[in-house]
């Protein structure tokens, strides 16, 4: 179990460094960009703190925050992809990353809200 949370950390802090690197490129629209990178960002940040939760439901909350985090992420690919500040390669290789690590952390709170309910 343990090498799952560390490959979901992993990928989490990679697709950071992937938005970085793209959103040093886009001009204008700073807003945006540093809303996408705080988000974007938050996910790995909230899955490292996780590894130190102080309770199962700590631990819960923290990849629940991640998720939510995903999501908000999500929106600003969207809208950056609408208003023609990334390209259609850009978007589906970031929103594929996104979606891969949306994925993991459903099942992750899944397992871990499972888990949670045994005694």
């Amino acid at each position: 179990m343990e090498d799952n949370k560390n490959e979901l950390r992993e990928a989490s802090l990679a697709f950071a460094v992937d938005v970085s690197q793209i959103c040093e490129t886009i001009k204008g629209n700073s807003a945006y960009t540093g809303q996408l990178l705080r988000a974007s960002s938050s996910i790995g940040a909230n899955l490292f703190e996780a590894k130190y939760a102080q309770s199962r439901a700590d631990f819960v909350h923290k990849l629940e925050i991640s998720l939510k985090e995903c999501s908000e992420t999500e929106f600003w690919l969207h809208l950056l992809f609408r208003i023609d500040k990334l390209s259609k390669e850009q978007f589906q290789f970031l929103n594929n990353k996104r979606g891969a690590i949306q994925r993991k952390l459903i099942a992750s709170i899944m397992t871990a809200k499972a888990n949670e309910e045994q005694p």
